[in-house]
């Protein structure tokens, strides 16, 4: 299996010459050269394996330079039922993401069991192994550079803490992120973690990241990688639960399903559309933003029109406070025929600030036929779904999986099971709890306090400047 860039000036290469290195030479990202699908037959041989063995079935599929005990050992390590109960005693987490029915038709997908409460969690603790075995395969070691608008630092910090030969810089906004995301992150006291917070919006964070991994000298000199939803990595770990899902509510092997998901950078949905391309039988994938609805517009109207700091809204689902989606390249290639000189004319317009119409190209009509749609959600939506979930069905979500059964709802197909991907555990997020509620979430043990604990960050401009100084002189601790 080779992995091209979807800028398409960059050489073909394998997952474990791709795993370290975040974005391609050529600014692009990478996908596999072809995907490799699954037939009805071997589909429902899925159905009778648990998430570990689900997930070695689809990751051998995209990794193939890792000798397959290896990989399954990585994978075993990675997903154990003690990681993602929080100390819990449910059979449910035997299944690490449990299918939760809220009425006839209509699922949850529980995954956010993992150690910080996020479903970034089911990506970065495979990452984190992956990454610690590469390293030691080499002999080397990795400094990673990351921006997170609130649950992606926490999760890669948490996998990556203690980890030999890897160092963590993460990049978080001044404001936006709630109390508790704050508190998991600063709290962190591992001399490999270095938490740095940005004087600007996650926008700013994501595009000091871009420009460090694109000073390939630097990025050389300093041994940087990404952990960003940038990583291929993050992204095939998360196809393994779009696989699961259609496992858990599905009985025959070409019943489609549904899914709507929360999307804010395109990470998680982009996983969804590789498990489509894969061969699983999902009818829509339905996008579903905040008030940040630069997605929603283009899955509308065909313009994709990346906003300024100054036009991203904080909203009471900040981690979907994104205005310019890394991801959505990796969608945008496949439209485009896989044509890595269409990707670059769109993407200079994209890196200078600028829009990008498909509808005048005869590409825009192209989308029904990879199942997207999308729909927005404002604050009142949230607070109004939360109050609803909890009254009718007694299920507290928070206002990112909110953000999901509403619009998700408003897309749904009779006779198709609509599952919505949970993004968090409530208590994450208490201030839209009470204000949805009027009481406070559960919180898992130990993390009762956590915002009182001792913090350690440092505080610098949305400068590429002072960012590369900074990671300069920490890159050898």
């Amino acid at each position: 299996m080779k992995y091209l860039s979807t800028r398409g000036n960059a050489p073909a290469q394998t997952f474990s010459e791709i795993l370290l290195g975040g974005l391609a030479p050529d600014g692009g990202l990478y996908l596999p050269e072809t995907y490799p699908r699954f037939s009805a037959e071997e589909l429902g041989a899925l159905r009778a394996m648990d998430y570990r063995q689900l997930a070695f079935a689809v990751l051998s599929r995209l990794i193939d330079d890792i000798p397959a005990v290896d990989l399954k050992a990585l994978i075993d390590t990675s997903y154990t039922t003690e990681a993602y109960s929080h100390g819990r005693d449910d059979s449910d987490f035997s299944q690490i993401t449990p299918l939760r029915l809220l009425e006839d038709g209509v699922y949850i997908l529980e995954l956010s069991n993992g150690p910080t409460l996020a479903f970034k969690d089911m990506a970065m603790q495979l990452l984190g192994n992956l990454f610690e075995y590469a390293l030691d395969k080499a002999g080397r070691d990795i400094n990673i550079l990351g921006a997170t608008s609130g649950d992606t630092g926490s999760a890669a910090e948490y996998a990556m803490r203690g980890k030999k030969g890897v160092r963590v810089f993460m990049l978080s906004p001044v404001e936006g992120m709630t109390a508790f995301q704050q508190a998991q992150m600063y709290s962190l006291q591992d001399p490999n973690i270095h938490n740095i917070v940005v004087r600007g919006v996650f926008d700013d964070c994501q595009d000091i990241v871009k420009a460090v991994s694109n000073d390939l000298d630097y990025k050389h000199r300093n041994r940087i990688g990404a952990v960003n939803s940038i990583n291929w990595a993050r992204v095939a770990a998360q196809v393994i639960y779009y696989f699961k899902a259609w496992c858990a509510a599905t009985t025959a092997n070409d019943q489609a399903v549904d899914f709507s998901v929360p999307s804010g950078n395109f990470g998680n949905v982009c996983a969804g559309h590789i498990a489509r391309m894969m061969g699983l039988p999902i009818g829509q994938l339905i996008v579903a933003t905040n008030e940040n609805d630069v997605l929603d517009e283009f899955f509308r109207t065909g313009v994709y029109r990346p906003r300024g700091a100054a036009n991203t809204w904080h909203t009471s689902s900040p981690s979907m406070d994104i205005s310019k989606a890394s991801n959505f390249e990796r969608f945008i290639y496949d439209l485009v025929g896989r044509d890595g000189a269409t990707v670059r004319q769109l993407w200079s317009a994209v890196d200078q600030g600028e829009a990008f119409d498909l509808k005048s190209t005869g590409f825009f009509e192209k989308v029904p036929a990879f199942g997207f749609v999308s729909g927005s959600s404002s604050h009142a939506n949230r607070l109004d779904t939360i109050r609803r979930v909890w009254a009718e069905h007694g299920v507290m979500i928070d206002p990112h999986t909110a953000d999901g059964v509403k619009v998700g709802l408003e897309h749904r197909r009779a006779g198709v099971p609509l599952i919505c991907l949970e993004t968090a555990l409530p208590a994450k997020f208490d201030g839209a709890i009470r204000e949805a509620l009027g009481r406070e979430p559960e919180r898992p043990h130990g993390l009762e306090n956590i915002e009182t604990l001792p913090r350690r960050y440092e505080v610098l401009d949305a400068d590429v400047g002072q960012i590369r100084d900074f990671v300069s002189a920490h890159a050898n601790d």
